[in-house]
């Protein structure tokens, strides 16, 4: 993969993942549900215990209850590759995330396969597969 297409739609894209990244920071559900189209899927094969949602109000859900477990949170995220072919593309984009639970500083990097879809002259993520690729978990401020 690399990054093909218009680079307008590129950019927008970017922009896609950058607000969704900046909503998780701020913990701000709306903005981060926003960046979902309305039957979306998400898949977090690496917790068989949440498996793939459906659908932006169960998606969103689903984030606003496993927030309670992620206070203070850093997150960052970037694209490997983006590819647009019209209103659809497919990005590959990498995240990383510091957090503290129960005095423990947590860092964790992972990568997500997306595939987007424009609506209305409007980017969204249309299904998001998230895998981790790094977890350190030790004391507090170490």
């Amino acid at each position: 993969m690399s990054f093909t297409g218009p680079a307008e739609d590129r950019l927008a894209i970017r922009e896609l993942l950058e607000t969704y990244a900046d909503a998780v920071a701020r913990c701000d559900a709306d903005d981060w549900a926003g960046t979902w189209a309305e039957d979306a899927e998400w898949s977090l094969p690496d917790y068989p215990e949440i498996g793939t949602t459906k659908g932006r109000p169960a998606i969103r859900a689903m984030w606003v209850e496993a927030m309670k477990y992620y206070p203070n949170m850093n997150f960052q995220a970037w694209p490997g590759s983006i590819e647009v072919d019209g209103d659809t593309a497919t990005m590959r984009s990498y995240t990383s995330e510091v957090y503290d639970q129960e005095g423990v500083t947590k860092r964790d990097q992972g990568v997500y396969e997306d595939r987007c879809i424009k609506i209305e002259g409007r980017w969204f993520f249309n299904k998001r597969v998230f895998r981790n690729v790094h977890r350190q978990h030790g004391p507090k401020g170490v």
